[in-house]
């Protein structure tokens, strides 16, 4: 008799589990991604600028002063929605923005730019996404804040905004040297 209830009662075990995995989903947050590279230098990486590619840059420039580090591309239509507000970062808060156009064509992310402003104080191009491999990215548009020291302190999956900037990143942000 006990085999049996036992025997009987597994598949109510299995599906009282998977009620669980699927409870806890409901509750997370599918942008809050971790990255292995939090408190980790930003990766070695040689990459050329967007806007002139004879222009060579290295890890080198994610020191001296807390910035941020946005991946965006033209295929993205999220990144379009958030450029206008990185536009407005840099201008009224003079934020140092690192942009890196990941996986794309440099001349219409040129165009891009030319047409809808550039917050970015330098334009790296990534177009076979090693860099952003590297950095973990799933997609566009991610940022990362970098301290001085080019120490990745964390990682934003998804557009920026006003409303993420005041309440999440901002706040972290001024607490980075």
């Amino acid at each position: 008799m006990n085999r049996r209830v036992l025997i009987l009662s597994i598949p109510l075990i299995i599906f009282l589990l998977g009620c669980v995995f699927l409870f806890k989903g409901l509750f997370s947050d599918p942008r809050k991604l971790e990255s292995v590279l939090l408190d980790q230098p930003v990766p070695e990486f040689a990459l050329t600028s967007l806007q002139n590619p004879a222009q060579e840059y290295s890890r080198t420039i994610f020191t001296g002063k807390p910035m941020l580090l946005n991946v965006w591309a033209t295929w993205c239509p999220t990144c379009r929605a958030e450029h206008e507000f990185l536009n407005e970062l840099q201008a009224k808060e003079d934020i140092y923005i690192v942009g890196m156009n990941y996986k794309d064509e440099r001349s219409k992310a040129l165009r891009w730019l030319k047409n809808l402003g550039n917050p970015y104080a330098i334009d790296l191009y990534d177009p076979d996404g090693m860099l952003g491999l590297d950095l973990g990215v799933y997609g566009a548009p991610e940022t990362f804040l970098i301290d001085s020291k080019g120490i990745i302190r964390y990682r934003h999956v998804g557009d920026l905004n006003d409303r993420v900037w005041q309440q999440t990143v901002k706040p972290i942000f001024e607490q980075m040297e």
